[in-house]
């Protein structure tokens, strides 16, 4: 998904394979031209992923939060399922490493703009957080805060705001310990 013209790729001898080259139509109310390499004609795509990510011809980003939320619930079925003790201390720690970083990655890179796409990757901690023993009788607000977690909407708060003052202090600002 490179974008560079074909001038540029001569001058700088770059070699296009012409199987792997597809047009993504992106904006509203685009005329969708059809375009060509050489003398082969480029086919068009409604969808193309490019770095791990879902690039969709109306830039929406709720399928890449539909599949962070399908890889996270993989995850934390094979959890449940390989896991006997349910206790904090085994839950937790996998949780933490194996799941979270599909939906924290989701909700920092892409920001969920439709509550819908919040609420199903929060579905998926709701769910993580019911596994453990001893919880289940809580509300989610509640484990969240025994086990000392954020809510995602919280979680990606917490980052723009480090984002900021990062940006604010320069790139060799370090974060106080208590702003963490």
């Amino acid at each position: 998904m490179g974008f560079i013209s074909q001038k540029k790729a001569r001058a700088n001898d770059v070699k296009f394979n012409k199987a792997k080259c597809k047009v993504l139509h992106v904006g509203w109310g685009n005329p969708k031209h059809d375009y060509r390499l050489g003398e082969e004609w480029i086919e068009s795509s409604s969808e193309e992923k490019d770095l791990g990510a879902l690039v969709h011809e109306k830039l929406n980003m709720s399928w890449q939060c539909a599949l962070a939320a399908q890889k996270a619930n993989c995850v934390l079925g094979c959890i449940k399922r390989g896991v006997t003790s349910r206790w904090r201390e085994g839950i937790l720690p996998l949780y933490s490493t194996l799941v979270r970083p599909h939906l924290q990655y989701c909700v920092q890179l892409w920001g969920p703009q439709y509550r819908r796409d919040i609420e199903l990757l929060e579905r998926v901690q709701r769910r993580a957080t019911k596994l453990i023993r001893g919880l289940e009788h809580l509300s989610y607000e509640d484990r969240l805060g025994d086990l000392g977690l954020f809510s995602l909407e919280k979680r990606r708060l917490r980052g723009d705001l480090i984002a900021a003052y990062r940006y604010l202090k320069g790139p060799t600002g370090k974060l106080e310990r208590d702003c963490l």
